[in-house]
């Protein structure tokens, strides 16, 4: 049973107990009403309103405004009856409204779904303007003595303090389901990486090894498997995604370290700061594939043998840097834009155009004999988020 179940059970479960309350106290004082009939109609709607309502909100799509609206109004409306049934004296004396304290179902149902402390308290307001309404309606507006305003204090902290409890209880719940989702991630995760080690890094790694010793062909085959099989073991080692820091916000964060991390082998080495580096996932997503597409033209337009070196930089000023490096031939200056006049857009549009959407910049330093470094930076403020 979930705690929203549980919640409203205990709605429920007041509103019955409330109501025999309040029927215990009109069989007593009917004698002395002004309309002692009056005082039975008022408890009959009293009993139909708590069957209606016990039924309606243990369905959650039913618990809609207009369900509270209804539940407030049903409230009130008993509250404001008490001015035709009471007699003017028993007003004036301080005698309690014929709801008494099953008012105060319909405060902890706007507490409870209404969104917290700040719906409990204008459900409270509500029917304590109704409490003062009854003196007025009686002609008697100066007869709100002790009674009635101690009840409407009472209705008032049962909104306020049930509302943030409620709210708390909620929140509570929401992070221990996160906390529930990440274990299992994290198990799941154990259990795979337990079989892919003793099946797929197991015949990367023989791989590796008896390329390596065969040479020709086999060697490059061999220096494949060595990167799949760094690539794997990074992938299957790393943790479960970045928690979002902002729940309900326009995006999830994650860490931008986890995403590069993805990207090491043999020729490749990836260095990242000790502490998170928390984006907006749609803008890591891209950063990723920026970086992704400056690695795949190492691999497409270097010789074999180049290493390339990816740096994350996060120096707190709102931005971060990654710049990719490698020790290849490099290229002539003009070069890509000859490569775009040319219509070949690879860095134009999987590097460029990917940063500039997320309101970055991109420069690239490249000369031949010296090798090429792309330098992306992009703020964290920036593009999708």
């Amino acid at each position: 049973m979930g705690l929203e179940v549980a919640l409203w059970r205990a709605v429920a479960f007041y509103r019955v107990a409330s109501l025999l309350y309040a029927a215990a106290l009109i069989a007593m004082n009917f004698d002395g009403y002004a309309h002692p009939l009056g005082g039975w109609a008022v408890l009959a709607v009293m009993a139909l309103w708590t069957l209606y309502a016990t039924f309606a909100f243990s369905d959650p799509r039913r618990r809609g405004r207009p369900l509270l609206v209804a539940d407030l109004a049903v409230a009130s409306g008993c509250v404001l009856a008490t001015a035709w049934v009471e007699s003017a004296a028993n007003i004036a004396a301080g005698r309690p409204t014929l709801p008494v304290a099953w008012v105060a179902a319909a405060v902890l149902s706007w507490a409870v779904e209404g969104g917290g402390k700040r719906a409990g308290v204008a459900a409270s307001l509500v029917i304590g303007v109704a409490n003062v309404l009854v003196h007025v309606i009686a002609g008697m507006p100066g007869s709100v003595g002790s009674r009635t305003f101690n009840g409407i204090v009472l209705l008032f902290l049962a909104g306020l303090v049930v509302g943030h409890v409620v709210k708390l209880a909620m929140d509570a719940e929401a992070r221990l389901a996160r906390a529930v989702e990440l274990e299992a991630a994290t198990r799941e995760r154990e259990r795979l990486a337990r079989r892919i080690h003793d099946s797929v890094l197991q015949v990367l790694a023989m791989v590796r090894r008896r390329g390596a010793e065969m040479g020709g062909e086999a060697a490059e085959l061999a220096r494949l498997a060595g990167e799949q099989e760094a690539a794997l073991r990074s992938l299957i080692g790393a943790g479960p995604p970045a928690a979002p820091r902002r729940a309900g916000g326009p995006a999830d964060e994650v860490d931008l370290r986890t995403l590069l991390d993805r990207h090491g082998s043999p020729s490749v080495t990836v260095s990242t700061p000790a502490t998170p580096v928390p984006l907006a996932e749609p803008a890591a997503r891209e950063v990723e594939a920026a970086v992704a597409a400056a690695l795949d033209n190492v691999h497409r337009h270097c010789p074999r043998g180049t290493r390339a070196w990816v740096l994350l930089e996060d120096d707190g000023d709102g931005r971060i840097t990654v710049s990719v490096r490698d020790d290849g031939p490099g290229m002539p200056r003009d070069r890509l834009a000859e490569a775009a006049a040319d219509g070949r857009l690879g860095v134009a549009q999987s590097i460029r155009g990917r940063v500039r959407d997320l309101g970055g910049t991109v420069t690239v330093d490249s000369a031949p004999g010296r090798g090429t470094e792309i330098e992306m930076t992009v703020p964290l403020t920036g593009g999708h988020r």
